[in-house]
Parts: C-alpha cells; sequence; structure tokens
C-alpha cells in the first residue's frame, strides 16, 4: 500500500520526523516499509509562468521560442520543445541555477542559436508523475511568480507491507490513527458528518438475497450531479500514491477509499434496472467487468445486480455496463460490508484483484461503512454538485465483531518483565489506541478485530513501547550441527566453490510451462506426471519444475540474445516430482549449464576452443574431491547424455543440448547441462579438503596401443588401471593421449578402435630403476590381457 507523507499530515503533525525516523518507527511497530520514493521538488527556483507568446524556432522543426511572465515584471525567453500547451497556459518554469531530480542543472545558453534562459518543465521533470510526454499544465488560477514548492509542496511515498490481521491500517486516517498511538503526537480526527436518516430498504429498492455473504447493504441516491474533470489537489492526492484520475464521481470514491479504507461503488442510476439485488451468481453467468474483460461466475461468487443483469461482482470490481461516465446525471452510492472469505474466493479463482478486493477480503470495519458514504456525498455535492436524497437506504445490518477483553494486568507485568513498566504506562497506552476501560474488562473498538484475547492487548503494550524495553533473560544455546545444517553449508560451500571458479548462480522460478517439460535432463516427463498448480497466473507458471535445467536453458537464452557467449551457469533448488503410487516428493539438487569459450576472451588470446563435455565433467569433479565416471544413456532430445555416477551410485544426468534446441536459443556454440542430487552428492563427498607432499623423487612413462572393441566404454580401462594402482604400488596414475577410429575398415577393423595410455611410475623414497618399471609394467600389461578383451598393437 502506498502512503503519502502530505496526506498523513491532515491527520496527525509529523513535523520532527524525517524519513529516516518515520521508516524505523513503522519497522519496529510491525509494518513493514518495503520502499520510500521522494516525489516533488524542494527549491526556490522554480516558479509558477503563464505562456504569453510561442513562435517557430528559426533553426528546428521541433522546438518553439516562448516569452513567459515569471512574475518578475520581465518577460523570459525560453526555447521549448513540447507541444501540448497553449498561449495563456500557466506552467512550472525552472531558472538558471535550479536543481532538477536526478542533479540536472538549469543554465542560460542558446539552442540552435537562440537563448533560452531556463526551462519549462514536465511533471516526470520535477519528480511528480511519469509522463514526459509535454509540459505540466497548472490550473488557470495559479498565482504567476509563486513559488512550486508552495502550489504543489514536496511528497514522501511509503510503501507499505501490511500484515493481513491490520486491515485498520489500510487508510491513511487508519495509519495517522496507529501513528498517534506510537508518538503519542495528537489526532486530528475529521469533523463529524451529518450522516442521512436511515430508511429500511423496501424490496422493490433493495433485496439482500445473500445476506450470508452481504450482512450490511445502503445505498444513497443523488441526482443531477456534473460529472467532470476532478479538481486539482484531488487529483495531486490520487497521482501522489499511484492512482490515474478518472472523473470526478470515481476520483472521490478512490480518495474514500484510502481515506477511510473503506470501499465504495457509485452506479449509474439511468442504467438500472428496478432494485438493487445482492445474490450469488448462476453457474456460468458472465460480466464484462471495468477492465474490458468478461469474466464467467458461479454460484460461490457473489454479484451486484439488478432485476435483468448483473452489475458489479460484489467487493472485487463494477461492472462496465453500469459504470459513471461522462453525461451520467444521477447516481446511486453503494457502501456495504462483505464477508472476507467469499471476496478473497472470488478474487482469486478469477485471478482479479483490485483496491477494493484486497480491503475486503482482509476484513473492514463494519461500522465504518455509514461515515465513508457520508463523507463521500459530502464531497460529491461541493465538487460535482447535485441533490442527494434525504434518506440513505439501508438492507441487514452491520455486525458486531469485537468483544470486551479482559486483562490480566498482573499477568501482563509478569510476561512483559520489564521493571519500571506500571499499570498507569499499561492503561495509557491501551487508551491511546482507542480502547477504552469499563471495570476489569477493555471496550475494543470495532476497527480493531484482531484484538480477541487478553494476550493480544500484552501484545499491543509491548509493540507500543517498543520491544527493545523487554529485558533478556536467556542466553543462547549450543545446539549440536544437524542435518539441515549439514545440507545447507555444503549447499554454500558448492555455491563459494563454483563462484570462485567464475560460475554465475542464476535464481530461477520454480513455475515452468508445459512446453518447457521437454527441457528436463533424465527420463521424459509428461504433464501428467508433474504436480500442476491449480489456479496457475498465467500459461507460463502452470506446472511446479521437476527439473532445474529448463529455468537454466532459459536463462543461457536471455543473456545470449543479449550478446552474451559466455556462458556459466548454475542454481541450486527444490524440485517437485510424483512417485510411482501418484503421491508428490520434493528434492533438492544442483544443475549447471556450460557453453562458449573456454577461456575468457584476452588481448594474447582473442579465439578459445569451445568448452567441451569434459570441462563441465572436470566442474564436477572438482566440486566432489573424487572421480566420476559417465556411463552412456541415449536420451531423446539429448546428445553425449550420461550417467553420472559415482563407483556404483547415480549422482544424476549430464547431456549436451539437441543442435536444433541449441538453434532455438540462437546458440552459436554447443550446450551443456548437468543435474545432479544434492544429497547424493553430499553423501559422498570428503570433509575437510587434504594435501599430499609433492613427489621428491621423478617419475617414469610408459605408453601402450590397445586395440578394443569399439564398444568398450573408456570408463571400463581406466576403471581398471585404477584398481591396478592398488596391487601395484609404483604405478601412480593412468591417462588416454590418443583414440584412433577407422569407420572404412581399411586401416583398423570399424568395430575396433585404437587406444593409446601413459602410465606413469614413481616411488616416494627412492629414484626407480628402469628394469624395475619394466617388470611391474609387463606384469600390469599380463593381467590387463586377462581381464579386458585388449589386444596390445
Amino acid at each position: 500500500m502506498k502512503v503519502s507523507l502530505s496526506w498523513l499530515k491532515m491527520h496527525i503533525e509529523l513535523a520532527d520526523l524525517n524519513v529516516d525516523k518515520m521508516r524505523d518507527l513503522l519497522t519496529f511497530a510491525g509494518i513493514e516499509v518495503e520502499g520510500v520514493e521522494v516525489r516533488g521538488i524542494d527549491s526556490d527556483k522554480i516558479v509558477v509562468a503563464q505562456i504569453l507568446e510561442s513562435k517557430q524556432h528559426p533553426n528546428a522543426d521541433r522546438l518553439s521560442v516562448c516569452q513567459v511572465d515569471d512574475g518578475s515584471g520581465t518577460p523570459r525567453q525560453i526555447v521549448c520543445g513540447a507541444k501540448n500547451y497553449k498561449v495563456g497556459d500557466k506552467i512550472p518554469l525552472a531558472l538558471p541555477g535550479a536543481t532538477l531530480p536526478g542533479g540536472i542543472v538549469i543554465k542560460e545558453g542558446k539552442l540552435r542559436d537562440v537563448q533560452s534562459n531556463g526551462m519549462m518543465c514536465s511533471g516526470r521533470e520535477l519528480g511528480l508523475t511519469d509522463d514526459s510526454a509535454g509540459l505540466l499544465i497548472l490550473d488557470a488560477g495559479a498565482p504567476v511568480g509563486k513559488l512550486f514548492r508552495d502550489l504543489q509542496p514536496p511528497d514522501v511515498i511509503f510503501d507499505l507491507e501490511i500484515t493481513p490481521n491490520r486491515p485498520d491500517l489500510l487508510s491513511h486516517f487508519g495509519l495517522a490513527r496507529e501513528l498517534a498511538a506510537l508518538t503519542g503526537k495528537k489526532l486530528n480526527a475529521p469533523a463529524e458528518l451529518n450522516t442521512a436518516a436511515e430508511k429500511t430498504a423496501t424490496p422493490k429498492e433493495i433485496r439482500l438475497e445473500a445476506a450470508d455473504g452481504c450482512p450490511l447493504y445502503t445505498a444513497r441516491i443523488i441526482r443531477g450531479v456534473t460529472v467532470a474533470p476532478s479538481p486539482e489537489w484531488l487529483q495531486v492526492r490520487l497521482q501522489s500514491i499511484g492512482l490515474r484520475p478518472i472523473n470526478n464521481i470515481v476520483d472521490i470514491t478512490n480518495f474514500v477509499l484510502h481515506e477511510t479504507g473503506h470501499p465504495l461503488h457509485a452506479f449509474d442510476l439511468a442504467k438500472l434496472d428496478g432494485a438493487i439485488i445482492v445474490r450469488h451468481a448462476a453457474d456460468s453467468e458472465s460480466i464484462t467487468t471495468l477492465d474490458g474483460i468478461v469474466r464467467t461466475l458461479d454460484s460461490s461468487d457473489l454479484v451486484i445486480a439488478d432485476s435483468s443483469k448483473a452489475l458489479a461482482i460484489a467487493g472485487v470490481m463494477g461492472g462496465s455496463d453500469s459504470g459513471v461516465i461522462e453525461g451520467t446525471k444521477d447516481i446511486l452510492l453503494e457502501s456495504a460490508y462483505f464477508i472476507p472469505a467469499g471476496i478473497r474466493r472470488t478474487a482469486r479463482r478469477l485471478g482479479l484483484s483490485s483496491d477494493s478486493s484486497y480491503r475486503f477480503e482482509r476484513g473492514v470495519d463494519p461500522q465504518n461503512a455509514r461515515k465513508a458514504s457520508a463523507l463521500a456525498v459530502k464531497l460529491i455535492l461541493e465538487i460535482a454538485g447535485g441533490q442527494a436524497d434525504t434518506e440513505q437506504l439501508v438492507a441487514g445490518e452491520a455486525p458486531q465483531l469485537t468483544h470486551d477483553v479482559i486483562l490480566d494486568e498482573d499477568r501482563a507485568l509478569k510476561l512483559l518483565g520489564i521493571p519500571d513498566l506500571s499499570r498507569e504506562e499499561m492503561e495509557r497506552v491501551l487508551s491511546s489506541l482507542g480502547l477504552q476501560k469499563s471495570g476489569d474488562a477493555w471496550s475494543i473498538p470495532s476497527y480493531r478485530m484482531d484484538l480477541q484475547r487478553s494476550i493480544d492487548l500484552v501484545e499491543e503494550v509491548s509493540r507500543v513501547i517498543g520491544l527493545d524495553r523487554v529485558p533478556g533473560r536467556t542466553s543462547g544455546a549450543f545446539t549440536s550441527s544437524q542435518n539441515p545444517d549439514r545440507a545447507y553449508d555444503f549447499a554454500m560451500s558448492l555455491r563459494h566453490a563454483l563462484v570462485n571458479r567464475g560460475w554465475f548462480e542464476a535464481q530461477t522460478l520454480r513455475l515452468v510451462s508445459v512446453a518447457q517439460l521437454h527441457d528436463v535432463l533424465g527420463p521424459p516427463v509428461s504433464a501428467d506426471k508433474t504436480v500442476t498448480v491449480k489456479n496457475p497466473l498465467s500459461e507460463d507458471h502452470t506446472t511446479l519444475r521437476p527439473g532445474i535445467v529448463p529455468g537454466l536453458i532459459a536463462t543461457a537464452a536471455l543473456n545470449i540474445r543479449q550478446g552474451q557467449a559466455r556462458l556459466r551457469f548454475f542454481e541450486i533448488g527444490r524440485v517437485f516430482l510424483t512417485n510411482p503410487n501418484g503421491t508428490s516428493r520434493e528434492e533438492e539438487r544442483i544443475a549447471l549449464l556450460l557453453s562458449g569459450p573456454s577461456q575468457p576472451i584476452s588481448w594474447h588470446e582473442k579465439d578459445s576452443a569451445p568448452a567441451d563435455v569434459y570441462d563441465l565433467r572436470g566442474t564436477l569433479e572438482a566440486l566432489t574431491g573424487s572421480s566420476l565416471d559417465l556411463a552412456p544413456k541415449p536420451l531423446d532430445g539429448w546428445l553425449l547424455s550420461a550417467e553420472v555416477k559415482r563407483g556404483s551410485k547415480t549422482l544424476g544426468w549430464i547431456a549436451q543440448l539437441h543442435p536444433a534446441r541449441a538453434r532455438e536459443i540462437d546458440s552459436r556454440n554447443p550446450v551443456y547441462v548437468a543435474e545432479l542430487s544434492l544429497s547424493a552428492l553430499q553423501q559422498g563427498t570428503q570433509g575437510a579438503a587434504k594435501f599430499t607432499e609433492l613427489p621428491r623423487f621423478p617419475g617414469m612413462t610408459r605408453d601402450v596401443a590397445l586395440e578394443v572393441p569399439a564398444d568398450l566404454p573408456n570408463a571400463k580401462i581406466g576403471e581398471f588401471f585404477g584398481g591396478q594402482q592398488k596391487k601395484e604400488p609404483m604405478l601412480t596414475g593412468a591417462e588416454v593421449f590418443d583414440v584412433f577410429a577407422d569407420p572404412t575398415g581399411q586401416k583398423l577393423a570399424s568395430d575396433k578402435k585404437s587406444m593409446a595410455w601413459r602410465l606413469t611410475y614413481r616411488s616416494p623414497e627412492r629414484t626407480l630403476e628402469s628394469k624395475e618399471v619394466d617388470e611391474a609394467h609387463a606384469r600390469i600389461l599380463k593381467v590387463l590381457l586377462g581381464t579386458l578383451p585388449a589386444v596390445i598393437r
């Protein structure tokens, strides 16, 4: 909710509270401040000026040369590019030396050889609105020469997050009432309004057919209004909190909503057919709302209707066929109380949220309906004219949602434990919040529906006096590390390791579209085997992701289209899977995406070879601190797909994105991805890193060329040499350095391949002799020939 500081000052004096103090005060009172924005400008060099003359610039088609009266007695020449003004308009004029938002300093100078002595300003240039299409045209009655800050004082806009249990704060007066209690300042309550005499509506006037959803409905008829633009003060008030002025009637209902917290709605009386009927919608009944969208309703939705059609979705949004427009003469002003659960259900089902539904679904004060209506009627008569009926039609009655609460003061003092807190101070705090004491009980005002128990009053006392006054009694107790702690630490260690290697962490949405399921790395996932959202916000967010890779591919596509070629992305997050029995489960995973040059571009090496699957494998092995095996396993839509294994345990998958899919995301380089189970990765990962001493004695190498079947995995040979290292202590390493195959069969049988391996021998205690190395090498080759289908070439 956006709140204007200048609007608040209509109800409470806040001159001694700067923005930072205000933010802290609200935060410690339990009101989250999500943002603060300063609008307008406090300058003595921006004045109201009137355009006296406007001529075409001699050297520019899009510029004009204006003579303006700034109140100094001497016309001032200004070169201007706007076109939305006419001679006689009054506009804000920035004089030389003025500093505009963003640090722009206005100076005298020439534009296309014509002198300009200042700048006529738009609302955006003054920090008032986002409209930069033309000059800000002021009211015709604005005095020439008057400082603009006196005409439109600068304002501070707070963006607040109000908790659902405090709907009484969803208005400027409600927030001012809270600030008065927190600061001890006097609240300037609005003057008492003359509420109209009430008349119980007849069935021909209002029929309350759904009292379970609308206990109270009131209507006031005003005839002979003039629908026109709102006065400047009202437009400024609404614009300050981000609302667009529409017309005086609609603007007044919006103003009252943000002033009092109670939503209202105005109907064009000429468009109504018979009585107002508050009823449940018929199944498949439709209505076109004010946003121009046709919405289909069901019997759980509440509507305001006449004898022939639905006029509005109750408490959510009005219909386009009954709204107030230019030419409307008579209106019916609605002020009602709707049950929160029904409004919340309708708003969620339709995916339709409005300022009205936001308040009704949290619970407005039912006793405030008549007061809000009276304020709106007063403003309508003052601004739009007309004559209001002397009686207000009422159907139903406002429910009493609060009751007296007994405060156990002895228990409250014991719970808070504040030595200098007296009973008198507690009573003063509760009285400042609008509560009234009667004997041992406190009478709760109708707008504080959250105060139901004695402990609620204790919480209010602690909140107002400040939790910093509550003494601490116990210190933090030591607890041993638990599995969630270890999982968190492991995930953070992976993040740090990858970032230190030049990777970037991505945070993608957990909701994906059905179209993205084909990007899931692993066995194919069909839409009926996923966890779907019952009421998705859009077609792109219908399914809880069964894998992280689809989000990384979308991230890669966005970066490629922004000109990035070298991609190194990873994400650690949760996926949502469906078990064979239909139940769902969640799993933490890590996914990586690699593409582009293997090395960053530099002055000495501009063209680097593209990264390949072995670069990704190397990154995974660096993370785990152990060797990983890749077991080829074809997957539809992927190349080089394989299971990632450590020993006999499968950790996840690694693959290359199919070239056709890579072209779809505009990638010119191969794209490699991997996705692994975080828990499986953690189980076999070594703890603290272990370091070994560098070898002090030289090693010796021996090469061997093996002719093996073409389908024999390299991992099998590597596994054999790894096992031999345990039997032959001198063998310290083995690596393949050449592979040859001839599909034609001319130089080598087409079902064979030749692999050249280099074996390294070393002793930690002495320099080896060639003879003993040859003997160890021969023993290893003899075992190899008896173990693998290999021939030494």
